[in-house]
């Protein structure tokens, strides 16, 4: 089985950074899309970063400019480095992989999700 432990988190002044990081584990053949998600309280979990197994990316125009998404193959790690935070950040931030394991078998795995906080 594929696990997916995020690592990052926490709680930050308005203007801070912070660095996201999401290591796979377990059966894992190859590793295609990466991404971040988050889930504000009340609302939809939203796609936040996508980055592609040839490394394009995508960002949500609310993060564009102030977050990079990033993957270091060696270490099946995605890491999201987010700057300029803002309250409106808050939320709770999910990573996700699609991965095609050993026994041929491809599934989207999520992270156990990690907090995020901005304080005013």
């Amino acid at each position: 089985q594929v696990q997916l432990v995020e690592s990052g988190g926490g709680l930050v002044q308005a203007g801070g950074s912070l660095r996201l990081s999401c290591a796979a584990s377990g059966s894992i053949f190859v590793i295609h899309n990466m991404g971040w998600y988050r889930q504000a309280p009340g609302k939809q979990r939203e796609l936040v970063a996508f980055i592609s197994s040839d490394g394009s990316t995508n960002y949500a125009d609310s993060v564009k400019g102030r977050f990079t998404i990033s993957r270091d193959n060696a270490k099946n790690t995605v890491y999201l480095q987010m700057n300029s935070l803002k309250p409106d950040d808050t939320a709770v931030y999910y990573c996700n992989a699609r991965i095609r394991n050993n026994y041929s078998y491809t599934a989207d795995y999520w992270g156990q999700g990690t907090q995020v906080t901005v304080s005013s």
